[in-house]
């Protein structure tokens, strides 16, 4: 009788779990230093708050409170089991507010946390039925990984002609004298040595190293090569671009080159994109689109080129092989950093954004956010408006004015790109409760989860 009655239990269970409990996957992810972490620990921390009763989401909760329905609590589930990192959202707003409060470091490896989200049911029904629960499993992915996704789909003689014809463009190309000389160095049927694919990777990935940092250049590929993650370096990744079309002979460089490629791109798919990323029903891709303006010509278009590419990947018209998948169901692109721009100033920058991405279809938005707000807005001046923040190793606010920010992606040599550039200030994070019980400052999260999770709640 006991085990019958721990039979019916569990049934009963599960029946109810079903009918009452639903389950949404969200992967964040993004160029490289677009705030990815922040984001999250922002989402966490201002829905554990939501759920406490504090107004931190106001859009949802009005996009909610319009159908009669209102988050009554949100937790946080333990770790279990899982075979990935747990994003540790307690320590990372440690960071964010300690006595020298810092912004978290980069992300070098996949990470998850999973939230419960009870919500009250509208209608006169609702109030005769159980809350429902939504359960968001959110996923931490490297931005320098996501760039990988164009090269599922391409050849390792595709992938090198691109690859080479960016190296041979401004800036690369000065960033590239090593590189392109030891491959001029190389006979034209080289055989395969090992000793010299070692030297091609490691030149290949100095300059990607270089043109991430000096450059601020984010179409960097492949990302494994920046992130290597915990696998660290391996035989399978000595590989880098290297002319020539046709079969290439057995026994040369170019054959090895080749099977490192195929294998990388199949390590890549098997280890990381299928198991975790293909899985999520909603994704958040950010991207420092002010940075990379205040960069310059060369830095914007860079960035604009990664945004597009991750753009057709998920456009469902013309997405690639790999991701002809059913689950993805809305994709917001977010241009990080929005609290840098003056309130007068964000319809441009909104505008701006969309017309860097490209509108990819019905399922993708386009939003302007800051995760954790650190400025303030001030009076307009002379010289136009301005925001306040104090910015990091200081302890006085400090004005400060982007300038003109034009609504459409200049053209390449228009009068714009002449002016002077300048790298985007990094402001300290503002004063916060290292509990999170009144969650983060933010702007425009609220309308982009109001946006993704429309549909579910």
């Amino acid at each position: 009788m006991e085990r019958l009655a721990h039979g019916i239990s569990r049934v009963t269970a599960e029946a109810e779990r079903w009918v009452n409990e639903d389950t949404l996957r969200i992967a964040i992810t993004g160029l490289s230093r677009s705030g990815k972490t922040v984001f999250i620990t922002s989402l966490i921390s201002n829905l554990l708050a939501l759920g406490r009763g504090r107004d931190t989401l106001p859009a949802l909760t009005r996009q909610l409170a319009m159908q009669g329905r209102r988050i009554e609590a949100v937790w946080l589930e333990p770790a279990g089991a899982q075979a990935l990192d747990w994003f540790d959202a307690a320590e990372k707003l440690r960071d964010l507010a300690g006595a020298t409060p810092h912004w978290p470091p980069r992300t070098s490896d996949l990470a998850s946390a999973s939230l419960v989200l009870r919500v009250g049911r509208g209608g006169v029904l609702g109030r005769h039925l159980p809350p429902r629960r939504l359960r968001l499993e959110v996923l931490d992915y490297p931005g320098e990984w996501v760039l990988d996704l164009p090269m599922l789909d391409q050849s390792f003689s595709e992938w090198s002609e691109a690859t080479l014809a960016l190296l041979r463009q401004p800036p690369r190309a000065a960033l590239a004298t090593a590189f392109m000389a030891f491959l001029a160095s190389l006979p034209t049927q080289a055989p395969a040595e090992d000793a010299v694919a070692r030297r091609g990777h490691h030149l290949y990935r100095a300059l990607l190293q270089a043109a991430r940092e000096r450059h601020g250049l984010r179409w960097l590929q492949p990302g494994r090569f920046l992130v290597p993650g915990p696998k660290g370096e391996s035989p399978m990744m000595w590989f880098f671009p290297l002319p020539g079309s046709g079969p290439a002979a057995p026994g040369s460089l170019r054959e090895a080159l080749s099977r490192r490629f195929d294998a990388y791109r199949e390590d890549m798919r098997r280890s990381y994109f299928d198991p975790w990323f293909a899985r999520f029903d909603r994704q958040v891709v950010l991207v420092d689109a002010l940075g990379a303006l205040c960069a310059g010509e060369g830095a914007f278009a860079d960035a604009q080129a990664a945004a597009r590419h991750l753009a057709r990947a998920y456009d469902a018209r013309s997405r690639t092989r790999w991701l002809r998948r059913p689950m993805l169901k809305r994709v917001a692109f977010a241009a990080s950093k929005a609290d840098h721009v003056p309130d007068l100033q964000r319809p441009a920058f909104r505008a701006l954004f969309r017309d860097m991405v490209g509108e990819g279809g019905a399922h993708v938005r386009h939003f302007a956010v800051a995760s954790l707000r650190s400025t303030e807005e001030a009076p307009t001046t002379e010289a136009g408006p301005v925001v306040l923040g104090v910015p990091l190793g200081d302890v006085r606010r400090r004005p400060f004015r982007p300038g003109p920010i034009p609504e459409r992606v200049p053209p390449p040599g228009d009068a714009f790109w002449r002016r002077p550039f300048f790298p985007l200030p990094e402001f300290r994070p503002p004063a916060l409760d290292p509990d999170g019980r009144e969650g983060l400052p933010q702007l425009g999260l609220d309308v982009l989860l109001s946006w993704l999770l429309e549909d579910a709640l």
